[in-house]
């Protein structure tokens, strides 16, 4: 299975990319004017399945990595993109086929399409995550036990720094001292990997996903019903989250965000509105969504997926985005099965991010 992606496909993209990003993975408003200008004058990018790839093809997740926050006043200008691929095609002597993303969420779900469109390489459907994480060994890649590195940053000068370490740790907390450095933000390469690697460790299918998310809810607003209901009834359908419901609706009441150690950290409270009216919810996040609690009872947690929307347009609000007054609703998400597993939880479980509270899936949260 191949499409190709055209500049009718970047709305819908850019707004269901945002939803199973979690709040995180940068602003896709960003990310679609820098897909739209990609593909002027005639540019596509082919989305292939990942069972197209040979065995032995050379294929690398492209994202960028930082707070968002910074992201929305360093809009990257495609020059530290092509950098970072071309000296990792450098380092390792031998082309790049194929591009990955590394995660699905927000502006990251994108920029791979854009270095694909100036490149002329397909980009594979699926990532690895199956949303939005925020530091990077907290994906499928190294759950399945591919390399974390070498792997390249680039910064807004194409300026490139190679890390040649193996470990996923250890090559965090290297590249997040770096990207400090670099201003906040940096293009990266890491997981370089074959394409046989690819097929057993990638979320697959999650770029046509995140298509069809935008567009049922552009298409339920032009109808005039009910975008949430429409997109509930999507997700429902699918393999990895059929497991959905509204958690909350509201107002913002309170917001505490600060940019710090290179994320996007605080977290916004929501004062329910007609149903939910006398009932508060806080939700915790770096970079993504980590926790919706009402008091001492958890409505969703992380790896799950807890997506805020507007309450009048569906449109999802990014962490960077929220502000206070906004009306507010809350979805919550089953994520992928393989990011459930014990050896996923150790990684990107609520233990990860400091929390006490253990996970429980969402369909057990009622």
């Amino acid at each position: 299975m191949s499409m190709r992606i055209g500049l009718e496909h970047v709305e819908d993209l850019a707004r269901g990319a945002a939803i199973l990003g979690t709040g995180g993975g940068g602003d896709p408003y960003l990310g679609g004017l820098m897909l739209r200008q990609a593909l002027q004058d005639g540019r596509t990018v082919e989305l292939i399945d990942v069972e197209a790839l040979a065995v032995d093809d050379f294929v690398v997740p492209f994202a960028m990595m930082g707070a968002p926050t910074v992201l929305l006043e360093k809009i990257p200008s495609g020059a530290e993109m092509l950098a970072a691929l071309r000296t990792t095609e450098r380092f390792a002597g031998r082309p790049v086929r194929a591009l990955l993303c590394a995660e699905i969420g927000g502006v990251n779900a994108l920029l791979p399409l854009v270095l694909g469109a100036r490149c002329g390489l397909p980009v594979v459907d699926g990532d690895g995550m199956g949303r939005a994480f925020p530091q990077l060994q907290m994906t499928t890649y190294h759950i399945c036990g591919v390399p974390a590195g070498p792997m390249v940053m680039a910064d807004e000068h194409a300026s490139t720094v190679l890390i040649d370490t193996r470990e996923a740790a250890e090559l965090e907390r290297l590249a997040r001292n770096m990207v400090v450095a670099m201003g906040g933000s940096s293009s990266v390469c890491l997981y370089a990997m074959d394409g046989g690697a690819a097929q057993r460790s990638l979320v697959r299918g999650t770029i046509s996903l995140a298509l069809g998310l935008g567009r049922v809810v552009r298409e339920a607003r032009r109808g005039s019903s009910d975008p949430f209901a429409a997109l509930l009834a999507y997700l429902r359908g699918t393999e990895y989250y059929q497991h959905c419901r509204i958690l909350f609706a509201g107002k913002v009441a309170d917001l505490l965000r600060e940019t710090a150690g290179g994320w996007a950290q605080g977290r916004v409270v929501v004062e329910g509105l007609g149903s939910w009216a006398g009932r508060s919810v806080t939700v915790q996040f770096q970079n993504e969504h980590l926790v919706a609690r009402e008091g001492e009872r958890v409505l969703a947690i992380v790896p799950d997926l807890i997506a805020l929307l507007d309450s009048a347009t569906a449109e999802p609000i990014t962490t960077d985005g929220l502000k206070y007054g906004q009306r507010i609703t809350m979805l919550g998400i089953s994520a992928a099965p393989i990011m459930r597993t014990p050896a996923a939880l150790a990684v990107f479980g609520p233990a990860a991010f400091g929390l006490a509270d253990p996970f429980t899936p969402l369909e057990q949260l009622g």
